[in-house]
């Protein structure tokens, strides 16, 4: 059971670790076992958006970290569902619908990929080396690696492709008027692709948590009514013998969040502080949806807000607070790099309480 619709079930999933909006079955971003990350964008395409309920990207990426052992086949497992089920319904908690298609990262071990989506017609890129970055618009060019059967079909008998010469996914099925929001996605977009520039040849986990802090870019949102939900950073060592390690804030606004480690092994401790509630009665899943809302907030999220608030209140107090879970992000970066570079090996039920212990000792730091 996905968000809206039902699909058949996979003989066998895989563990996975997800940042998600509390009242859906999907996720934003993502890992899993095997070190196979995925993260998604809403866009809007020439293709119309499905108000009737679908699948939503989000049940995607987590539908491609469940089923794929590798990058490659995560993407085939969402294209396929894509395909048979398209994308539809609300991807916000509100009763007037907020209706996208999706762009997504996937990366592994070994490669990454570019998908992009226009309704149940999709093109994917391979990204050999470097760097790349998505944000809310459709960025596959000329550089196609794979494709829906009937994309440039669909692209002719609409009138959008004359059939000559070389197609260009995204000037094809982008909007030749975009929506107000897509023009700051564009500014976004180059400011990712100038900030990754800058750093290439020695991007680390702090590089990329930087820019996933950056609020001149408007890559870091925090505006009335948006802000930046959560963020997520991943090291994906080529030595199958280390650990894939994954960095989320879970709590919003990465420039006042702590990034916090997580790996995978057997016995990984809950962490209910950043599990949101359940409801018996949820109004997400009746019908008419949104009806009501729910305090959906999970505990962190809520101390991490009473703290914001602090801040915002007395500066010179909220800065000391801002220093403090700055030296214990740092002290989890340098844990971290220690087990990667093999200087130190930590047992496995140290790792197995990681990212509990991360959790609780930020805990403190705001009570």
């Amino acid at each position: 059971q996905c968000t809206y619709v039902e699909i058949e079930q996979a003989e066998r999933t895989h563990a996975v670790v997800l940042s998600r909006p509390a009242w859906l079955w999907g996720a934003e971003m993502g890992a899993n076992e095997h070190g196979v990350c995925v993260g998604n964008e809403g866009v809007w395409t020439r293709e119309p958006v499905g108000e009737d309920e679908a699948l939503l990207g989000m049940d995607l990426v987590r539908l491609g970290l469940e089923r794929g052992g590798s990058a490659r086949e995560a993407l085939e497992v969402m294209v396929a569902l894509l395909e048979r089920y398209g994308q539809g319904g609300s991807c916000k908690e509100e009763p007037v619908p907020f209706v996208y298609h999706n762009t997504f990262l996937l990366a592994d071990r070994a490669e990454a990929w570019v998908l992009e989506t226009a309704g149940r017609y999709w093109a994917a890129q391979r990204i050999p080396e470097g760097s790349r970055n998505i944000s809310n618009q459709l960025s596959i060019g000329r550089e196609i690696t794979a494709e829906h059967a009937g994309l440039r079909q669909r692209a002719r008998s609409q009138g959008w492709w004359s059939g000559d010469g070389d197609f260009s996914f995204a000037e094809v099925f982008s909007l030749p008027h975009q929506p107000p929001r897509m023009e700051a996605a564009k500014a976004r977009y180059r400011a990712g692709k100038d900030l990754l520039r800058r750093h290439a040849g020695h991007i680390t986990a702090e590089t990329l948590m930087g820019i996933l802090r950056d609020k001149g870019s408007g890559i870091c949102v925090d505006s009335e009514g948006f802000r930046t939900a959560g963020s997520m950073v991943s090291v994906l060592p080529r030595d199958p013998a280390l650990p894939c390690v994954h960095f989320f804030t879970a709590t919003p606004d990465p420039s006042r969040s702590v990034f916090k480690p997580f790996v995978f092994v057997a016995g990984v401790k809950p962490t209910p502080q950043v599990t949101s509630p359940t409801f018996r009665d949820d109004p997400a899943k009746r019908v008419p949806r949104f009806q009501s809302a729910v305090d959906r907030r999970h505990e962190l999220y809520r101390r991490h807000q009473a703290a914001l608030e602090l801040m915002e209140r007395d500066q010179e107090r909220g800065q000391k607070l801002l220093e403090t879970l700055r030296n214990l992000e740092q002290q989890g970066l340098e844990g971290m790099n220690a087990l990667l570079e093999g200087t130190v090996t930590p047992c496995p039920e140290e790792l197995a309480d990681l990212f509990f212990d991360c959790v609780e000792a930020e805990m403190k730091f705001y009570t």
